[in-house]
């Protein structure tokens, strides 16, 4: 018998709402751009992706700008071996219909999902065995 017994993932909810926002390609940080409580900037070749607390984002910014996202963070370090991590996440998630957005890092991951989707995300991951902290 050869059975692993695979233990459950830790994530926390982090406080707040965030903004997900993709800017033109070549563009720099915007001053209104903080990195806290968790922030992100990723430059691509057609644009510049940006991930915030939502307060930060002006309401008159002329970029393309998704609001009202919660943010999971999966407690780490996790080692680069690791394998299918996130897809243990993202299964449940998306067999709940629930559409994410992700993010690594260094040491862990962070899957958005949309703020009206938080209660049922928190649900699909809790009935797939994980265990899910609100620190809000």
């Amino acid at each position: 018998m050869n059975e692993s017994v695979v233990p459950p993932l830790k994530l926390s909810v982090l406080p707040g709402r965030f903004a997900v926002c993709g800017l033109p390609a070549g563009s720099t940080l915007p001053t209104w751009f903080q990195p806290r409580p968790f922030a992100t900037a990723s430059w691509a070749m057609d644009e510049l992706s940006l991930v915030c607390a939502q307060e930060q984002v002006p309401a008159d910014v002329l970029a393309r700008c998704e609001r009202d996202w919660c943010c999971l963070m999966l407690h780490g370090p996790i080692p680069f071996q690791s394998t299918g991590i996130l897809f243990r996440i993202l299964q449940p998630l998306a067999a709940a219909g629930i559409g994410i957005f992700a993010i690594s890092t260094f040491d862990t991951d962070y899957v958005l999902v949309k703020e009206a989707s938080r209660e049922a995300a928190i649900a699909a991951l809790v009935d797939d065995g994980h265990r899910v902290m609100d620190r809000n």
